[in-house]
């Protein structure tokens, strides 16, 4: 147990890690999948690499568990503000605009790699303060992290985590506790969490807004081109997507525009 990854363990790993998730783990941060594999060992009480790696191969719901033991969920509320007034001053009020011509009422948004929630509820308190009757909104929220997507579910915060919440917000979606902040059931009722592998086709279509943010740092070339065309057809002909501020979209073949706003860059689907 004390013994580093072998380099053929590494890269059996590393693959299966890659196959499943797009996830890439290069030498670099080599040494993060070793500490979260031998935990796993210590955890599941196994003698070997090699035993968890047969492990994870014959039971599904355990290769889900080991893909979220090793990715990384850091998240704030009202992270990166330019991309929330962007949302403010110039994406909704585009994505309103639209839907008056197609009398359509619903905002529908996704938050890919949501981590623990703070990026939904975000968006949630946003919209809720924003939108102007009849229309309304639907949030899906998913994350290949089961752990972060059941904090999000339960929608309670110890006072640490909800820095950076303007106070109108906080008085109004927010339920004080002994130990921390609950969020509102009527604000909760506008999110549903899911568990969603970006690997995948999501099955979702005619969003309005995608936002994931921080997510494609993880993956190579191939597996960002092959999330971001997954994005392209589940978005609505006149749409809009935000990626991290260290995240681009330059150099790659996609179909997706980019777009600079007074307050933020985004990308946008314009049919």
């Amino acid at each position: 147990m004390a013994d580093l990854l072998t380099d053929a363990e590494f890269d059996m790993f590393r693959k299966v890690i890659y196959d499943k998730s797009g996830i890439t783990f290069s030498a670099t941060n080599r040494s993060i999948l070793d500490s979260r594999l031998k935990e796993k060992l210590r955890e599941k009480q196994l003698g070997s690499l090699e035993e968890y790696y047969r492990l994870i191969m014959s039971n599904e719901e355990e290769m889900k568990t080991m893909l979220d033991s090793v990715t990384t969920n850091l998240t704030r509320f009202f992270r990166n503000q330019p991309h929330f007034d962007a949302l403010i001053n110039y994406v909704i009020p585009h994505v309103l605009e639209n839907k008056k011509k197609t009398g359509e009422t619903t905002v529908r948004i996704w938050s890919a790699g949501c981590s623990t929630g703070e990026e939904p509820y975000t968006i949630a308190m946003i919209l809720q303060d924003i939108l102007p009757p009849p229309f309304k909104f639907q949030i899906t929220a998913s994350d290949i992290s089961l752990k972060s997507l059941m904090v999000g579910q339960q929608g309670f915060y110890p006072e640490s985590r909800i820095s950076g919440i303007p106070q109108k917000y906080l008085d109004r979606y927010f339920t004080k506790t002994d130990k921390g902040y609950q969020v509102t059931s009527q604000l909760m009722s506008t999110i549903k969490f899911d568990y969603h592998n970006l690997r995948n086709d999501s099955g979702a279509r005619n969003l309005d807004v995608v936002f994931c943010r921080n997510v494609l740092i993880y993956f190579d070339e191939a597996a960002q081109k092959a999330t971001i065309d997954r994005f392209w057809n589940s978005m609505a002909p006149h749409s809009y997507l935000f990626i991290g501020h260290s995240e681009s979209l330059f150099g790659m073949d996609t179909k997706f525009e980019f777009l600079k706003t007074d307050w933020a860059c985004l990308y946008q689907k314009n049919l």
